[in-house]
């Protein structure tokens, strides 16, 4: 690994409190301010001086994708919940109104989507382990408290609840050792996935403090990843001053100790790799034997089309990444402001798919998040004379379901898998019985999968 480049690029945020601080609040009209206080009052809002300096174009407000993905917009309220915020604020009401409205309608956004709190949670002597999720067999994610925020926040973020200081809505954890106990008590996890949040927020020496438990050999753990957007956000994590030598030292660390390292990396537009900073960045962490994946949701005024998506994976390859998925936006906060039907999502991945080399071929979707698992839409079909939508999961709370076809009706209008419904006039989908039947106590039924496969 060589050295930073010694400079110390200062770090500064805008949020509602500073807003007119904000580098290009002078381009923005009255109405655009007025509508960033609204809806930053319900989602959060959190943008800083690397991306408005050198990823918005402002003489391309407001369709300007970056700004679209950083910048809360009128439309990703309903008009109803805009207007009744909007009086507030206009009224110059007290901040405690503002914020009891305000948690009125978060709680109507289906904060937690895809049984994240009643049936993703991991348990440890009949108790939660906070900041634990568990969906997946191999796969548990874990939450470092000090990593539950981030550089700057995406407008379509699914994990919006992290950021609105609704302590109900929040899933963190500062206690590794009870992560420790709960992965020996379940041998089949090979994977740990730091989430948030941006666990690249820490400091490396809070990151450090919590990878090295899991380095045990005991532990079985064979791959260690990081979800981020710092290459996009914040680059100058991965090469400014002394602690991103330290930050990449740990990295080749992990990858000395024979684990595999995969920082997760979020990228939404291929606007974000085009700076100097964030190319150094990429290229300072795959330099330290980690590997470099991409994945990003298809976001309705950000990066619906095929160009875009060709062009992103293609600098991804160029840059020694790895495109992993394009998913589908989940069904949670400003969710219909951004959602792409599932069939036009299919046809947007395809072209963008025909545009790329094998080598860029290696990211999959549609993918859905959902509750079952992680579905694909992996084709349109007629078979029998009927127009079908193919699917298969390739994750599931049961890995027997993986990798199993199964069919949908052509709905050229769902964006969700709860909105489709079976081909050939069955009832429900073959997963559902199971899947109905473990929802009361899904933690356990996880457990019962856990050992039946290990």
């Amino acid at each position: 690994m060589g050295r930073g480049n010694g400079q110390q690029h200062p770090f500064r945020t805008f949020q509602l409190r500073n807003l007119e601080a904000t580098p290009g609040f002078a381009r923005l009209s009255d109405h655009q301010r007025m509508a960033i206080r609204v809806v930053g009052s319900v989602l959060p809002f959190k943008t800083n001086n690397y991306v408005c300096e050198q990823l918005i174009d402002w003489d391309n407000i407001p369709d300007d994708p970056m700004f679209q993905l950083t910048f809360p917009q009128e439309a990703m309220l309903d008009p109803e919940h805009f207007s009744r915020i909007a009086d507030l604020i206009t009224a110059d009401a007290p901040q405690s109104e503002i914020k009891a409205v305000a948690r009125e309608i978060q709680l109507s956004l289906n904060p937690h989507p895809a049984g994240q709190v009643e049936m993703n949670a991991g348990y440890l002597e009949g108790q939660v382990v906070q900041g634990v999720q568990h969906k997946y067999r191999e796969t548990v994610l874990f939450f470092p408290t000090q990593g539950q925020t981030c550089h700057a926040y995406c407008t379509y973020c699914f994990r919006w609840p992290q950021f609105v200081k609704l302590d109900d809505l929040k899933f963190a954890s500062k206690e590794i050792d009870r992560l420790v106990a709960y992965l020996k008590l379940n041998p089949a996890v090979s994977d740990v996935l730091f989430t948030g949040g941006d666990p690249m927020t820490m400091r490396t020496e809070l990151i450090r403090r919590y990878v090295e438990p899991l380095l045990a050999d005991d532990l079985g753990i064979s791959t260690i990843r990081f979800g981020t957007k710092a290459p996009a956000y914040w680059p100058y994590r991965f090469t400014d001053g002394t602690d991103a030598d330290d930050l990449l030292r740990l990295f080749e660390e992990i990858v000395a100790s024979g684990r595999h390292l995969a920082v997760m990396a979020h990228l939404s537009h291929p606007v974000e790799l085009s700076t100097d900073a964030s190319r150094d960045a990429l290229r300072r962490i795959i330099d330290t034997g980690a590997m470099v994946r991409c994945q990003a949701p298809l976001i309705r005024h950000v990066n619906d089309s095929a160009r875009t998506w060709a062009d992103m994976i293609t600098t991804e390859v160029a840059l020694g990444a790895v495109p992993y998925y394009l998913f589908v936006e989940r069904d949670t906060g400003a969710k219909r402001y951004f959602e792409v039907p599932l069939v036009e999502a299919y046809q947007i991945y395809t072209d963008a798919y025909r545009q790329v080399s094998g080598l860029a071929r290696t990211w999959r979707g549609p993918s859905m998040s959902a509750t079952p698992g992680k579905v694909v839409v992996d084709g349109i079909a007629e078979i029998g004379g009927e127009k079908v939508i193919a699917l298969k999961f390739l994750q599931a709370r049961d890995p027997d379901w993986v990798n199993r076809p199964f069919f949908a009706a052509y709905d050229d209008k769902a964006s969700w898998l709860d909105e489709l419904r079976p081909a050939f006039g069955e009832e429900k989908f073959f997963y559902a019985d199971e899947l109905h039947n473990t929802r009361p106590d899904a933690p356990k039924q996880l457990q019962l999968t856990i050992t039946r496969a290990a």
